[in-house]
């Protein structure tokens, strides 16, 4: 039986005993039956403002949309915005709360905006004088495999905000633990930890319900890939969005289907295999277009690397289709390639170094990020 940080009342109870509580958290911000946290802590205590993340404390804003201030219908309670015009509270939004509690579903990837969104509360709640309560939840592609290069600090963004590999290992409570360190913030901290959970145990191997984090996460098998083909945000091919599995079908109008599977399956890499799919968006990038590309399925989860996964993913599309292929401009008002926030730094998009040395690099400066990441471990 694994318990939630949400599922430990009693300890929930201790830490907001008599304050008034604001609430961070997202759609997955439910009980082990179910019940959202925040009727929880409705139940427990004062909740007097909610704070919303991307896709909003109920998950009906779609990725990238901003989330404006609003009255939650449900409990009449201010909602304010962390994702849009601005991503941390402000004194102003603080005032009418005494403690800080945040419950939030990560998916085990440094892109997934709801660990930047902790790190900008905990550095406004340090500011303040606020103290912070993490409900600590299972790293659902388990929390012993780390993949990836470090985020360089030229790079850092709300895709980015910390110098850690694309697949961590870590729960949200071990991430803010090492954040609150590492980083400096040095804010009163206080993690309610998991009970019943191993770092080995992927999603589906716990007896909790799958709540989908975000819109495009709709299963653990999402959650598995996405620390790789969410590298193809930053390209002009599509990455699944509109159809009924995002991150794990990749293609475009111009990809030969059976082509681009072949390479990618003659390169054997570990623990997948690529079927030719077609398929058309009915949102995003090419929508109601023809799209051909290919669908992943994951054979062996152990041995599978996403991150690799995906950067040859990337590179077989870029040699193959060449003059189709492109990175996507960067916004105006900042100038930097979204590709490089995503893989935190220029080396994939400018091709200055071959995917296999490119990948060596990044898989050492994975190693190197594991003694630092030790030290912040809560589960064995």
């Amino acid at each position: 039986m694994v318990l939630s940080g949400a599922d430990r009342v009693d300890e929930i109870k201790k830490a907001v005993e008599g304050a008034r509580i604001g609430f961070a958290t997202g759609p997955a911000g439910v009980a082990k039956t179910l019940r959202p946290t925040l009727d929880v802590l409705l139940e427990i205590g004062q909740v007097t403002a909610l704070y919303g993340p991307e896709h909003g404390i109920r998950g009906d804003i779609v990725a990238g949309d901003p989330v404006f201030e609003y009255t939650d219908s449900r409990t009449g309670l201010n909602v304010f915005s962390l994702y849009g015009e601005q991503y941390a509270p402000d004194a102003g939004q603080l005032d009418g709360i005494d403690i800080m509690v945040y419950d939030m579903q990560d998916v085990g990837c440094r892109f997934f905006t709801y660990i930047s969104t902790l790190k900008h509360i905990m550095e406004s709640c340090a500011k303040t004088g606020k103290p912070v309560v993490v409900l600590d939840r299972v790293n659902p592609v388990s929390g012993l495999i780390v993949e990836g290069n470090i985020q360089r600090n030229e790079f850092l963004s709300f895709v980015g905000v910390a110098p850690i590999p694309q697949r961590h290992g870590m729960t949200i409570g071990e991430l803010a633990k090492l954040f609150n360190s590492e980083l400096g913030i040095g804010c009163q901290l206080e993690v309610i930890e998991l009970t019943g959970w191993e770092r080995s145990a992927f999603f589906d191997q716990t007896d909790l319900f799958w709540v989908l984090p975000s819109p495009n996460i709709p299963t653990p098998d999402t959650a598995l890939v996405y620390s790789g083909t969410c590298l193809f945000e930053g390209t002009n091919m599509s990455e699944g969005r509109g159809t009924t599995k995002p991150f794990e079908i990749i293609g475009a109008p111009w990809i030969d289907e059976f082509e681009y599977a072949h390479a990618l399956n003659s390169l054997k890499l570990p623990g997948v295999i690529f079927r030719p799919i077609v398929f058309r968006p009915t949102t995003s990038k090419h929508k109601g277009e023809v799209c051909r590309g290919v669908e992943l399925h994951v054979s062996d989860r152990l041995s599978f690397k996403p991150v690799k996964t995906g950067l040859a993913m990337i590179d077989v599309a870029r040699e193959s289709c060449a003059n189709e292929f492109k990175w996507l401009e960067p916004q105006a008002d900042d100038g930097r390639f979204f590709i490089d926030l995503l893989s935190g730094s220029e080396l994939l998009r400018t091709g200055a170094l071959g995917r296999d040395a490119l990948y060596a690099i990044w898989e050492k400066e994975a190693t190197h990020f594991l003694p630092i990441r030790e030290k912040y471990l809560i589960y064995s």
